[in-house]
């Protein structure tokens, strides 16, 4: 279901009674005295105000989204309701997502939503590791970017809800000249570090898969992006690049969990 085309529908025809209304039924009603809406224009034109804001709100300051899956565990768990910055990377048209205004771009370990390549109907939440241009090596469960390895820290063990494994859990860091984001991800040390996609994809010639992993190349208006979840993550590894127009925003706050209150806040 696409939801931002069934809100704009109902903008376009609530807004369509509202002007209706406000220049012709109105002042009719008004020469002969009747001062409520008939039932119709009530639950049309009565309605525009309310569904303009939330069509505004949703499609260009933030959009909320719920965590249906353990891809992005430990950062964001199962169930966490987040919130979507709909305009840090641009303003966007709602419906077919087209940027119309530039305000940025993703970032090396940006949290972002987008339209899920193989299927644009269906919304998916990574961290962004390589940007256009960037060479990506994902080997022996180890991330080097540019030629710049990555650093791990920490290593205990933590219990993947999803799966009731124990995984690790690392602290993995982007040097400083990479942007120097940190955040938390999980390796599984039981899960072989190799991987081969089901099938070939837009800009497949740009990578080589290896036993233990893969390098890429990212090209030009894409991004490559990982779950945090690193064993269970269906994510650039296996699909494909993510491209510039199939972005929706970056996430960045968990404004509700109904098993956990405790966990709302932001995150990185």
């Amino acid at each position: 279901m696409n939801f931002a085309l069934i809100l704009f529908i109902l903008v376009v025809v609530s807004g369509i009674a509202w002007i209706a209304d406000r220049y012709y039924f109105a002042p009719q009603r008004r020469k002969v005295g009747i001062d409520r809406m008939p039932l119709w224009l009530e639950y049309t034109a009565g309605f525009f105000p309310v569904i303009c804001a939330v069509f505004v709100l949703r499609s260009f300051i933030v959009e909320p989204f719920k965590i249906p899956s353990g891809s992005m565990i430990p950062t964001l768990q199962i169930g966490d309701f987040i919130l979507v910055n709909k305009f840090t990377y641009g303003i966007r048209l709602p419906v077919i997502n087209q940027k119309v205004v530039d305000l940025g771009s993703p970032q090396r370990g940006d949290v972002v939503v987008f339209r899920y390549p193989r299927d644009e109907s269906i919304d998916y939440i990574k961290r962004v590791v390589a940007l256009p241009g960037d060479t990506i090596t994902y080997q022996d469960k180890r991330l080097t970017v540019n030629s710049q390895p990555l650093q791990y820290s920490g290593g205990e063990h933590y219990l993947d809800p999803e799966n009731m494994r124990y995984a690790k859990r690392f602290a993995e860091s982007f040097p400083a000249g990479l942007g120097g984001n940190q955040h938390e991800i999980l390796n599984d040390p039981d899960r072989p570090a190799g991987m081969f996609p089901a099938e070939r994809f837009p800009g497949f010639e740009n990578c080589q898969y290896i036993n233990a992993g893969l390098t890429c190349t990212v090209p030009a208006g894409h991004y490559f992006a990982m779950g945090d979840n690193r064993d269970n993550s269906a994510d650039s590894r296996y699909w494909g690049f993510v491209p510039d127009k199939n972005i929706v925003g970056r996430a960045f706050f968990v404004w509700l969990n109904l098993g956990n209150l405790g966990r709302i806040g932001g995150f990185e």
